[in-house]
């Protein structure tokens, strides 16, 4: 069967520069007006804009990793190619683009040579012969991460994920142990306060492997912690890390974050939660009062990150809010009760949702519920400081994120590469059907560009965690797009049986539709995150 020459990385390198020199076009006229005034349009570039840093992310790595990769990278550059082409056409006086600034005969020439379909069909076959597995090159040190984090996700998680995602059951204890005792909640604690901090990028090669076993009974279990270890590091006193770090880092105290509330989603400025100034049996401290919602493995969280209106000033906004650290009994069931001895209590219950089981997202009440000087976060310091940390943790939260998705979309992969190749119809495999290639390769292409943006991100938060948050933004906007369809689509090659809990792609598919609403909802990343970042330059 034959195959498409292979396409140079210079011509792939030179098909990029040719659409960056179109979104910054478009960019330069965006800004000339503020994003409220232009949200269609943001989104648009924000969207291609995020695509655009794949391929290159993805082309970058494809120089090390062989033509297989090679391919895959020319295959999404010319996706991305053709999605600037259409911005033109379709949208141009929207974007300050006229006929004169549609791509080249040569950029249309390159876009119709990297997605031809026998160049996909060929990544395609090639995926299925390896079972949709992924050996991407890594470090020394991420490789043997993946190694050990894959044999532990694959012999204690997998065999379990099923059974907790039908009976919505909660992460098992032992999960939690024996992830502790792998240092799995330390990667990014230093380690003066009892963590390896080894950095970002380990810390997303596990992520990526434990969600591809089960994105709520082990992905997202890293998630909460190190959302909290970032707003310590960034505005904890030194007695606070001393004495929450290192917990954290054990597995001795798991963590839930208390952001949402009831009627505020994405405008986090405008949380009504209070904590009042109070003093209880000599101590001084703070009662919180008010509702919060969504808050993931609340009830077995031996703390909370509550972020608090801590000044009654509602025209303060943002410097109004506070960040407290309040302790509180575990708690297993689909309810919560716990009672302080002075009557300070907090209540809530479990929501059901369609996926994403296993951790169980609780709508709080807080009622008078008393924390010392101590558990807010910087104390005095940290007064007003709140809304700053939480939006540091949430950068740290995007980049696992994009992880997880990363890892769901690669588990979808490879149980729809095994599946094409042994389900039989019409007398052969269907694998060997042109338009099953053709899906399989534009799937591992599309999960291959998640996982470069992601790793990308996660190297450029090492350098500096301010700069990269826009970076780790575009990681979870595309990864968790690209779990979405991959995972769709692999259902739909699994035909009826995709439908049937008995496939764990059933599964995958109602937990990826979780991924672009948590941890910023999609439309306010894409125009409060990447699309005010992209127009301040």
């Amino acid at each position: 069967m034959s195959t498409p020459a292979p396409l140079s990385p210079e011509e792939v390198e030179k098909a990029l520069g040719c659409v960056e020199a179109l979104v910054a076009q478009a960019l330069s006229h965006a800004r000339r007006r503020e994003i409220d005034q232009q949200q269609v349009a943001v989104e648009r570039l924000a969207d291609l804009a995020t695509r655009l840093r794949a391929a290159s992310d993805l082309l970058e790595t494809a120089r090390e990793a062989g033509p297989v990769y090679l391919e895959e990278a020319a295959v999404f550059a010319g996706e991305a190619a053709s999605a600037a082409a259409c911005l033109v056409r379709d949208y141009g006086p929207e974007h300050g683009l006229e006929k004169a600034d549609l791509p080249t005969e040569e950029l249309v020439s390159f876009v119709r040579e990297a997605v031809r379909e026998d160049r996909v069909r060929a990544i395609g076959r090639e995926v299925a012969q390896r079972r949709g597995r992924n050996d991407s090159p890594l470090g020394e040190l991420e490789e043997l991460t993946r190694d050990a984090v894959r044999e532990f996700a694959d012999s204690e998680v997998a065999p379990q994920a099923e059974r907790l995602h039908r009976n919505d059951e909660l992460v098992p204890d032992e999960f939690i142990e024996k992830m502790a005792e792998l240092g799995y909640f330390g990667l990014s604690v230093p380690e003066e306060y009892g963590g390896s901090g080894v950095g970002n990028l380990p810390m997303v090669v596990t992520t990526e492997e434990l969600s591809r076993a089960s994105l709520a009974a082990a992905g997202s279990l890293i998630t909460r912690p190190e959302i909290l270890t970032k707003a310590l590091l960034a505005g904890g006193t030194e007695a606070q890390k001393s004495t929450w770090l290192p917990r954290i880092s054990s597995g001795e105290l798991m963590v839930g974050i208390a952001v949402t509330e009831p009627d505020v989603g994405s405008d986090v400025a405008s949380v009504k939660c209070r904590a009042d100034r109070a003093t209880v049996d000599g101590v001084e401290g703070w009662r919180i009062t008010g509702p919060k919602a969504w808050c993931t493995f609340a009830g077995r969280a031996d703390i909370l990150a509550v972020l608090c209106r801590t000044d009654p000033d509602l025209s303060k906004g943002a410097r109004g809010l506070s960040l407290f650290i309040v302790p509180k009994e575990r708690s297993y069931g689909h309810t919560l009760d716990v009672t302080q001895p002075a009557g300070g209590r907090i209540v809530g219950k479990a929501d059901p949702t369609p996926g994403y089981r296993g951790m169980h997202s609780f709508t709080l009440n807080f009622e008078d519920y008393f924390v010392a000087n101590e558990n807010l976060i910087g104390e005095e310091q940290g007064l007003g400081r709140g809304f700053y940390l939480q939006m540091g943790g949430f950068a740290a939260g995007r980049l696992q994120t994009g992880a997880r998705a990363c890892g769901l979309a690669q588990a979808a992969l490879e149980r729809t590469a095994q599946y094409v190749v042994d389900r039989l119809q019409f007398g052969q495999p269907i694998i060997e059907f042109e338009l099953t290639q053709y899906k399989l390769g534009r799937m591992s292409t599309q999960v291959a560009a998640a996982r470069a943006i992601t790793y990308a991100a996660a190297t450029a938060m090492d350098r500096d965690e301010r700069v990269a948050a826009p970076y780790a933004a575009q990681a979870k906007l595309l990864a968790c797009d690209v779990a979405v369809a991959v995972t769709q689509e692999g259902q739909l090659l699994h035909g009826g049986w995709g439908y049937a809990e008995e496939y764990a792609i059933s599964r995958y598919v109602v937990d990826a539709l979780v991924l672009p609403i948590f941890e910023g909802v999609k439309p306010i990343l894409e125009l409060k995150v990447v699309g005010r970042s992209l127009l301040a330059g």
